[in-house]
């Protein structure tokens, strides 16, 4: 598998679904941390269109009763990562995403100026795939390559960030194995 950076920061590769939920960051140089997230819908199913939905502010609050709690939420992730390892980018990496909410790193607040936030379709204590790690670790190889601001002590799980508000990746992600993945 291999990922290549367009000059307008996509993943050639990827699947495009564009969000509404993104901004422009204060300094589009400044991009300097990678987050890592999970996400599931409806809670721990994997498949299905809920997640792009979500992402495009189109959840039918009707399909499930969780989405009726969730379906005005305005939020998105630069990329998704599917069990499969497939890779769907919603926002332009030079881009700001809404996916970190208040937030910290290193005694700095408001993460979503300066990262990137990658979701694993995955829940917080079900394994992630084999696929998902090798994507994962491909992209950000790629990510580093381009942004070399994002080093690897700058990679970092949404609970790390948001402690008291967030727990994903969760106790299933394996941050030896994947990092293992990208030497």
């Amino acid at each position: 598998m291999k990922f290549t950076l367009s000059t307008d920061h996509w993943l050639n590769e990827a699947k495009h679904v564009v969000s509404p939920f993104y901004d422009e960051r204060p300094d589009d140089k400044d991009i300097s941390l990678l987050v890592v997230h999970n996400i599931s819908l409806p809670p721990g199913q994997f498949g299905g269109p809920y997640i792009e939905q979500l992402f495009m502010g189109t959840l039918n609050p009707n399909e499930h009763p969780f989405f009726n709690v969730i379906h005005q939420f305005r939020v998105s992730a630069h990329c998704l990562i599917r069990r499969n390892g497939s890779v769907v980018q919603f926002v332009p990496f030079n881009k700001r995403a809404w996916h970190a909410g208040a937030s910290s790193f290193a005694g700095r607040t408001r993460c979503n100026d300066y990262s990137i936030g990658i979701e694993l379709e995955g829940t917080d204590f079900i394994a992630y795939t084999q696929d998902q790690y090798e994507s994962l670790a491909v992209v950000t190889n790629v990510l580093q390559a381009a942004y070399p601001q994002i080093e690897d002590n700058r990679i970092t799980g949404h609970q790390y960030i948001a402690p008291l508000r967030k727990t994903d990746p969760g106790l299933s992600f394996h941050w030896v194995k994947y990092h293992k993945l990208r030497k």
